[in-house]
């Protein structure tokens, strides 16, 4: 018999019923530090005090109007994200698929305005997970997610993460832009290198192609700078974020230039939930919080302290652990046993991880830990990597 949720996730038999800061409980008191933060979602914890405050100030005033009319929470948010970015636009959505989906109507629709409406087809990368439409499944191409959803839609040429030679030449009159996630999650947890940026930057300058980057997981704060493009010193035309922009309450935001948006005119594109008064005020509050004083350095610093501490832990244990990989709070470690089994040995101890490609277990805390959560995650791990060694 089938479940009254839709069987479509292979999940762990524990249900957690409140959460403090880095950790969370079970319906059994068990406590958990938690590594996974919602995948990414959780920058501030659980129930951190100031969400509370600003949520339920909104959620006593207004939580839905509908696009007919102007909102102001939402307006507010646009602006502070095309301040601190490259941006001139903002598109709000409910989830990070819909802002990579709007990204490529924008890519598309830039082109047909511009008098080349033959540039629809879009470079994409191995390895990249963009979500789980039909339009994003075909993107990524991967056998577990498109089997059985036939035929796929066309417009999507994908080409080795990192290899520039293979880019060049999947270039053709039909390109319209190259997609490629900052920092790969899903995929394994795997950087694009700062000069792979900076030359697909120029690529794009000198085909005149749009550079659209996903920064759904690794931006907002996860590398220790708002926006893991800024490390590169580069800027891209179109950009999907999510996950940790509104802390857990849904949203996600597709940011342009004003060049690249400049068919997405009234009717081309909508949404009946996206940016409403409740979910933008929380993507304020939560600018709020990541861009006050100091909290960007102690990304930089707690994520700099942990990876040390995962490199000492890899060189102890080489036969459960190959290499870490990744930059500030968005860390992966490539496993020589199966990865499913860290997560598991991890999570028997006290403590949430994330599996991904490439045989990697994700580590992805709230952007708030502090020294003493490090330590607590490296006693985890090491235990874990105990059970497991051979």
């Amino acid at each position: 018999m089938i479940t009254a949720v839709m069987p479509t996730y292979a999940r762990v038999d524990v249900v957690f019923e409140r959460g403090e800061g880095a950790w969370i409980f079970d319906t059994e008191g068990r406590r958990y530090l938690d590594f996974t933060a919602g995948i990414a979602v959780n920058a501030l914890g659980h129930v951190h005090p100031y969400m509370v405050e600003k949520l339920t100030e909104q959620a006593k005033k207004l939580w839905h109007t509908s696009n007919l009319y102007r909102i102001g929470e939402a307006e507010r948010l646009a602006q502070r994200l095309i301040d601190t970015s490259f941006a001139e636009t903002v598109f709000f959505t409910n989830s990070g698929v819909e802002a990579w989906e709007c990204g490529v109507k924008v890519v598309r629709k830039y082109h047909y305005e511009t008098g080349h409406p033959e540039k629809f087809r879009i470079i994409v990368a191995d390895g990249a997970f963009h979500g789980r439409t039909m339009t994003a499944i075909a993107a990524a191409k991967s056998e577990k997610m498109v089997k059985g959803f036939g035929p796929l839609i066309d417009g999507f040429d994908q080409v080795a993460f990192g290899n520039l030679n293979e880019l060049r030449a999947a270039i053709t009159p039909e390109t319209a832009a190259i997609n490629i996630e900052t920092i790969q999650g899903e995929g394994g947890i795997r950087p694009a290198s700062l000069d792979y940026l900076r030359a697909v930057r120029e690529i794009c300058d000198e085909f005149g192609l749009l550079l659209y980057l996903d920064e759904i997981q690794c931006g907002m704060g996860r590398t220790g700078k708002l926006w893991a493009y800024e490390w590169a010193g580069i800027e891209p035309d179109v950009m999907s974020v999510a996950k940790a922009i509104g802390n857990g309450f849904p949203l996600g935001a597709c940011l342009a230039t004003e060049t690249a948006a400049v068919g997405m005119v009234a009717g081309t594109h909508g949404s009946t939930y996206g940016g409403n008064p409740l979910a933008t005020a929380c993507g304020n509050a939560v600018l709020d919080v990541v861009l006050g004083p100091g909290f960007l350095d102690r990304v930089v610093a707690m994520g700099g302290l942990l990876k040390g501490r995962l490199s000492d832990l890899v060189a102890r244990h080489p036969k459960v652990l190959a290499e870490v990989r990744g930059e500030g709070l968005m860390l992966g470690l490539r496993c020589v046993v199966p990865s499913g089994g860290l997560v598991d040995r991890a999570r028997a101890h006290g403590m949430l991880t994330v599996g991904a490609a490439d045989n990697v277990v994700r580590l992805l805390p709230p952007l708030i830990i502090d020294e003493g959560h490090v330590d607590e995650a490296i006693r985890v791990l090491d235990a874990a990597c105990r059970d497991l060694a051979p």
